[in-house]
C-alpha cells in the first residue's frame, strides 16, 4: 500500500464505542469523573479499538536504531559507535528501557534501520537496514525518496506483525547518536519555532556545544526549508531513518487500531510529522512523559496533547512508554473489573458529578 493511501485511509475514532464507554464509566461505583484522565483514557481506548472493554496485557516497544550523517558536525558528545553498543545492550537487558520494560512485562523489539556497522549485532536484532547512516543534513538531504518510503514501510510492517501476534498496545523508541539534532530540525520546520528556542542539550552538551548546535540547526533550515515543503519532505530532508520508521509505526497504529505511545523528543518529531500529514492519526497516540528537550513541548503544544508525566527525562530509547502503558492497562482494568452501581448495591443518587461541580 502506498504511504499516501495509508494516510488518507485513517478513520476517526469510533464514536459509538466512545459514548458507550462514557456511559459505562459513569455507571461504575465511584463519584462521576473521580478517576479523571484515567476515565478519558478508557474512552480513548474504546474509540481506538471499537470495544468498551479492552485487554492491554500484551505490550511491546518498537525501538528503531539508526545513525545520522550530521554526527560529523560535532553536535554530539558521544561517539557514533554508541548507537551500535546501546542497541545491543538493549537486547542484553542492560539499558534504561530494558529495565523498565522488564518491570512492566513489556517485550522489546529492537530494529536496525541504519546502524553504522555491517556486523550482526545480536541474534534477536531485527535487521531492516536502509543504509549505514543518513546523509549529513547540513550539506544534503538525509535520504532519498525511496529510502524514506522504505523506512516508513518498516515501521508500518512492524505494527502489522505485532497486530497479528496479538499485541494490544505498542510504544515507540529509538537509538541513534545525533538524533536530537535531526528531531529538532524536523520540529523547527513543522512548527516555525526558532532554532534558539528549540535546541536542547540532548545527551549532555556544554553551553559552548549547545551554541554550536544552534548554529548548525539554523544552517540546516536555511539549506532545506521552504514554505511549501510537505511533512514527508521535511523528514526526507532533515530527519533520520529512526524518525521515518516511527512515522510508519504511528501510521500503523491508526490503520490497525492499536494504541501507540509517544516517548520523547525524537518520537514526538515522528508523531508531529504524522499529525501534519493527517490530524486524525494523533487520536490513536498516547503521550507518556514531557521530555526535558524544549522542542518536545513545542511539538506537544502544536498537536494539543498533554503528557501524563513530568519526570524531567531525556533518555529516549522508549523509556517513557512503560509508564503510559501502565496507565492504559489500569484504565482497561477499571472498565473490566470495577463494579457497577447495581453490582455494588449502591444508589447512584448518592454521588455527585464532580465534573459538573468543577464547571
Amino acid at each position: 500500500m502506498k504511504i499516501q493511501d495509508i494516510i488518507e485511509s485513517i478513520q476517526p475514532l469510533d464514536k459509538v464505542a466512545m459514548n458507550a464507554a462514557r456511559s459505562y464509566n459513569d455507571n461504575l461505583i465511584k463519584p462521576l469523573g473521580s478517576l479523571g484522565r484515567l476515565e478519558d483514557l478508557a474512552v480513548q481506548l474504546a474509540g481506538i479499538t471499537g470495544r468498551v472493554q479492552n485487554d492491554m496485557g500484551k505490550k511491546a516497544i518498537l525501538v528503531f536504531c539508526a545513525d545520522n550523517g550530521v554526527y560529523a558536525e560535532g553536535v554530539s558528545t558521544a561517539p557514533q559507535e554508541v548507537t551500535a553498543v546501546q542497541a545491543t545492550n538493549m537486547l542484553y537487558g542492560k539499558t534504561g528501557v530494558s529495565v523498565l520494560a522488564k518491570q512492566g512485562n513489556i517485550d522489546l523489539k529492537v530494529v536496525d534501520v541504519g546502524i553504522h556497522t555491517r556486523k550482526k549485532l545480536h541474534p534477536q536484532m531485527i535487521e531492516e537496514k536502509i543504509a549505514l547512516q543518513t546523509g549529513n543534513i547540513l550539506h544534503e538531504p538525509a535520504m532519498t525518496k525511496q529510502q524514506l518510503e522504505a523506512a516508513i514501510e518498516v515501521g508500518f510492517r512492524m505494527v502489522k506483525s505485532m497486530k497479528e501476534e496479538g499485541y494490544s498496545i505498542l510504544g515507540t523508541g529509538e537509538m541513534g547518536i545525533s538524533n536530537t539534532t535531526t528531531a529538532t530540525s524536523v520540529i523547527i520546520a513543522l512548527t516555525g519555532i526558532s532554532p534558539k528556542e528549540a535546541a536542547g542539550k540532548g545527551a549532555g552538551l556544554t553551553r559552548e556545544l549547545l551554541l554550536h548546535k544552534i548554529d548548525i540547526l539554523e544552517k540546516i533550515q536555511e539549506k532545506h526549508y521552504h514554505a511549501s515543503i510537505s511533512p514527508l519532505e521535511v523528514v526526507r530532508r532533515m530527519g533520520g531513518f529512526d524518525i521515518a520508521a516511527m512515522m510508519g509505526a504511528f501510521m500503523g497504529g491508526a490503520y490497525y487500531h492499536i494504541p501507540i505511545v509517544i516517548d520523547g523528543v525524537v518520537s514526538i518529531a515522528a508523531a508531529l510529522a504524522c499529525f501534519c500529514c493527517n490530524p486524525l492519526i494523533k487520536d490513536y497516540m498516547l503521550p507518556s512523559h514531557r521530555s526535558a528537550e524544549p522542542a518536545y513541548t513545542i511539538a506537544a503544544q502544536t498537536m494539543k496533547i498533554n503528557p501524563y508525566f513530568e519526570l524531567d527525562m531525556r533518555l529516549g530509547e522508549g523509556s517513557g512508554c512503560p509508564f503510559a502503558m501502565y496507565l492504559a492497562e489500569s484504565a482497561a482494568k477499571i472498565m473490566a473489573e470495577m463494579a457497577t452501581f447495581e453490582e455494588g448495591n449502591v444508589d447512584k443518587k448518592n454521588y455527585i458529578d464532580i465534573r459538573e461541580e468543577e464547571k
